[in-house]
């Protein structure tokens, strides 16, 4: 399975971008994207920027990763 994680660039240099999610910072490559841009919502795979995705979505799909990870935590615990 492989899954993609939205996240806020928010330093670029180049083809190469620092993005956060929840706080957690990673260096993406963005060279699969034409017009990436500081403030801009990337799926990020893989170390790979591979889609533009607006805030909303972004944000959203991001409370869906909290919820399903809270999920897993209580199952765990039994």
């Amino acid at each position: 399975m492989c899954l993609a994680v939205p996240m806020k660039i928010v330093k670029k240099d180049g083809f190469s971008a620092s993005a956060e999610a929840d706080g957690v910072f990673m260096e993406v490559n963005l060279r699969l994207l034409d017009d990436a841009r500081i403030g801009d919502y990337v799926l990020v795979h893989a170390g790979f920027a591979i889609e533009k995705v607006d805030e909303h979505e972004a944000e959203e799909t991001l409370k869906m990763m909290e919820e399903i990870a809270g999920l897993n935590e209580k199952n765990e615990v039994r």
